[in-house]
Order: structure tokens, then C-alpha cells, then sequence
């Protein structure tokens, strides 16, 4: 069985969770639990990036030591994870003693390929990136001074390793031309690309400033930076140091799924430390968009933030978890709109797909005695549906790995619509007083559309589309997309049906 492994930015703990850390972790769980449905082995990791700078100050800011404030907010991205349903077979912290080995075993390993030297930085920081910036990429406003991503920076002059990165420039872009996919979407990779072409500079992987992080071996009066640390995490929870682990063939990842603010640590630094230590890069970074609320730009001193738990509470989880892959392009920006969440619950989920559930299991309740009719041979009006059904799951499958969730779930709502235009078209309630077989065969059509549909949008709204499922009568052994190929046995008991969706008042 081929291993797939994908992950989740680890996310840091200075505040609660938002729709942004809701939105990159249901990408990588529905390609994950499609990976499943397709018969792969499957590792997902989540978790939190704990040490840093800026996790010291919040947690002074609260009144508490680093390590209990830390155990207190990851706590809420694990609260988070178990309510939007996430299928993570692992959650990981960065304060975990596992991760410490790993982090110091490839510092150990890049010292003795000569990769890390010790001088000192002098430049301009961001505690609230905990990032560098060079010269050129700082703006000056109002006589203050500001990196890129619009967090205000400080002069920093301090003792400092440093990793050779400067060398590993032609390698990144020999490499990126080799695997023209590595990053994604398109935007980002032309981003990244300008950024190594202008040149790399040695890059500080060590601060002495603040002691909230992993002692450098054999100098702890230096804490390894932030991003050395936290990228380490996917190779820690694969087995790093140890390769001979059952886990580490998960190795390298198939997809890093981040937000567009932290591409060049996952494109450019990720890769060249692995490179570096001689390990494999990951096969893929995918870049998404931001959201912002009816409008406006989400932040804090606008009150405005969108607290994903909440949504939940007020609109149930699957119609959440398929608003936020279907309103936007994965990779675009987007803007969250209430009556735009409205109108998909309401028009696509109640009208479209609810609908043609609800018709359909009624008419076999009615008319069948509440089981499955016979399967029977095609008729020339019944080809267009069946085609379409028999693609959808090749055509889903390859969306879906392309990160293209949005065309993905539009294409199942194209035959949804296609297959209620067939019963509106066949009008099996009127072939019960006319042709009782060939009623019977437009119902069992309309019965494999819908666990067609139910199979496929498994990974998008698994409670949901399991209680269909319930209700087509199949079994918890036939859910895969294997299965579709062997239909079920005539005369199967189909309990009596319930709606799945809701409408909405607006």
C-alpha cells in the first residue's frame, strides 16, 4: 500500500485559533482522508510551534512561565482539531523532548558537513515574524521602521551561528526547475523564484537574546532560531534521528500545506537544511490565500475575527467544513461572507443535494417496500447520468490532489444537478402508473447517484455523508471508492429516511 504523508504548518501558540488555522488544517485533513478513501496508507501531523521570542513575551505579557502558558493555548489548537472533525494521526509540540533530540541530532549533523559557522548578526528583526529582513525589504513610516509583511522591525547586533545558505542558491533553483510542482500555486513559486535569484545570504539560526527555545549543543548560551526549530518538527514525527523507524518511510512528505506568509521558510530554508544534512525535501508546499470578513481585513483592534468553534455552534460542522473549500480557490485570497455561507447551506446542500436524497429514498420508502431495487442495464436516457457518475471519481481524485477543492466540489454539484434534472426528466412517480420496472430502474440510477456522491464527499463532510450512507444502506466495509465498483445486493433494507441538511433563514 503506497504512504502518503501530509502536514499542517505547526501553529504558534501566542493567541487562539482563527479561520485561518481552521482553513489550513481542513485542506490537509480532506486530502488526507481522500488519500484513505483511495486505499492509501496515510500519516497527517498537526501541532504547535512553542518556543521563540515572541511566545516568551505573551506568556510574560499573561503572567505565566512559557511552558504552562504553551500547555494552555496548544491546548485550544487540540480543541480545535477534535471539533472541525480533523483525522491527524499525530500532534506534535516543539517543548516535546522528542523534538528536542531531533532538532540538536540535525544541528549536530549540519556542524559536522560544515554547514553552521559562528559570527555574529547585525540587522533588522521582527519579533512578530521572528524573522530577518534584509535592507532592502524594509519600509520606514512615520520615522518607524517595517518588514514586508507589515510587523515592525528592531536593530539587532548579537553573537550568532549561521547556516550556509548562500551556497545552497544554485541548488534551489536547479531544483525548482526540476520539480516545476514543488511549490504551489503558481504566484508563489514566481515569488520564491525572484527571491532566490536576487541572491541568498547566510542565514542567522541563532539568538542569545532570550533563552525560550533549544540550547545549541554544545553552547547553550545560544537558543537555535525559531524556524531551524520549528521546521525540524516534520522529521520528528517521522522518527528523526532515527531512520530506522516504522514511520520514517512516510518520509519525505507529499504535501507541507502553510499560509502564504510563511512559503519562503518552507520553499527556501526547508529544503536547503534538508539538503544540507543530506535528507530528502518534501515533494510539495502549497501556499493558500487569506480571508478577510465581509470585506475588511481581519485583526484583533477590529473585532473582527472569525472564531471558527462559533461558526460551528450556529451552522453545524460539515456545512462549515464545505463552505471553506468551496467559496474560494485554495491558493486565492478570499473574503468570508455570511450570506455567502447561507446561500451555498441553502441552495447547494439543502436544494440540490438534500433534495435528491430526500425525493429519491421517499419514492424506493413509497414504492419499493423500503428496499433496493434490482440493478438493470442502461437505457439510452439514462446514459448521460451514468457516465458522468462513473468519471466523477477520477475526475474528483485528480482535483483534489491538485489542491483545486473548489472544482472539485462543483463538479459533484454538477451531476447532483444533472441527476435532479433526471428524476424531475424520468418522473418515477408518474412511471408507477404507467411502467413499474422501468420506475424501479430510474430509482436505482438515482440510488447509485446519490452513494456516488456520498462516497466522494466523504473527506469534505465525513458525519454527514456517513448518516447518507446509513441511509443507502451501505455497509461501513463498503464506503471506499473501491467499493463503487460493486453495486449493491438487490432487495437491500433501506431505513427510513431522515433530511441531512438544514435550511438557513438569512
Amino acid at each position: 500500500m503506497a504512504t502518503k504523508y501530509f502536514t499542517t504548518p505547526i501553529y504558534y501558540v501566542n493567541d487562539r485559533p482563527h479561520i485561518g488555522h481552521a482553513y489550513t488544517s481542513l485542506a490537509t485533513d480532506v486530502t488526507a482522508r481522500w488519500a484513505r478513501l483511495s486505499g492509501h496508507e496515510v500519516f497527517f501531523l498537526t501541532g504547535t510551534d512553542e518556543h521563540g521570542q515572541k511566545v516568551e513575551k505573551a506568556a510574560q505579557d499573561a503572567g505565566m512561565d512559557p511552558q504552562g502558558f504553551t500547555d494552555r493555548v496548544s491546548q485550544h489548537f487540540r480543541d480545535l482539531a477534535a471539533t472541525m472533525g480533523f483525522s491527524n494521526d499525530d500532534f506534535i509540540r516543539t517543548t516535546e523532548p522528542r523534538h528536542k533530540l531531533a532538532c540538536q541530532a540535525l544541528w549536530e549533523e549540519l556542524v559536522r558537513r560544515d554547514e553552521i559557522y559562528l559570527g555574529h548578526y547585525e540587522g533588522w528583526y521582527a519579533v512578530r515574524d521572528e524573522a530577518f529582513y534584509g535592507p532592502d525589504e524594509i519600509e520606514e513610516r512615520d520615522g518607524k521602521r517595517f518588514a514586508p509583511t507589515g510587523a515592525p522591525v528592531e536593530w539587532v547586533r548579537e553573537p550568532s551561528y549561521f547556516f550556509r545558505l548562500s551556497k545552497w542558491g544554485p541548488w534551489l533553483l536547479d531544483f525548482y526547475r526540476d520539480n516545476p510542482d514543488f511549490i504551489a500555486p503558481a504566484s508563489r513559486r514566481n515569488e520564491v523564484m525572484r527571491f532566490v535569484e536576487g541572491g541568498l545570504q547566510d542565514l542567522s539560526i541563532s539568538r542569545t537574546s532570550f533563552t525560550w527555545g533549544i540550547p545549541v549543543p554544545g553552547d547553550p548560551a545560544h537558543v537555535m532560531y525559531v524556524w531551524l526549530d520549528a521546521l525540524t518538527n516534520y522529521i520528528t514525527a517521522a522518527g528523526y534521528p532515527d531512520v530506522s523507524v516504522e514511520r520514517w518511510r512516510f518520509w519525505p512528505a507529499d504535501v507541507h500545506f502553510v499560509g502564504k506568509d510563511i512559503v519562503r521558510f518552507h520553499a527556501i530554508y526547508w529544503p536547503a537544511f534538508l539538503a544540507a544534512a543530506g535528507l530528502a525535501p518534501p515533494r510539495r508546499v502549497f501556499a493558500h490565500g487569506w480571508w478577510t470578513n465581509e470585506g475588511q481585513k481581519i485583526s484583533k483592534s477590529l473585532g473582527n475575527v472569525i472564531d471558527p468553534l462559533r461558526l460551528v455552534e450556529e451552522y453545524g460542522l460539515d456545512p462549515v467544513r464545505y463552505f471553506l473549500l468551496r467559496e474560494v480557490p485554495f491558493g486565492n485570497d478570499g473574503d468570508f461572507s455570511r450570506a455567502a455561507l447561507i446561500g451555498r447551506l441553502n441552495g447547494e446542500l439543502a436544494d440540490t443535494l438534500g433534495n435528491l436524497a430526500n425525493r429519491t429514498l421517499s419514492l424506493i420508502q413509497r414504492n419499493c417496500g423500503g428496499t433496493l431495487p434490482a440493478a438493470a442495464e442502461a437505457a439510452p436516457e439514462d446514459a448521460e447520468l451514468l457516465g458522468g457518475l462513473a468519471s466523477l471519481p477520477g475526475r474528483v481524485g485528480a482535483l483534489v490532489e491538485r489542491q483545486e477543492f473548489h472544482l472539485a466540489l462543483e463538479a459533484i454539484l454538477a451531476e447532483a444537478r444533472a441527476a435532479n434534472g433526471y428524476i424531475t426528466l424520468q418522473a418515477p412517480w408518474a412511471l408507477k402508473k404507467t411502467d413499474l420496472v422501468r420506475m424501479a430502474v430510474v430509482l436505482r440510477h438515482l440510488h447509485t447517484a446519490l452513494r456516488v456522491f456520498a462516497t466522494v464527499l466523504q473527506p469534505f463532510m465525513p458525519g454527514t455523508m456517513a448518516a447518507m450512507l446509513d441511509q443507502l444502506g451501505v455497509s461501513a466495509e463498503g464506503r471506499g471508492l473501491a467499493a463503487l465498483a460493486q453495486p449493491l445486493p438487490e432487495g437491500t433494507a433501506l431505513p427510513p429516511p431522515t433530511p441531512l441538511f438544514r435550511k438557513v433563514e438569512s
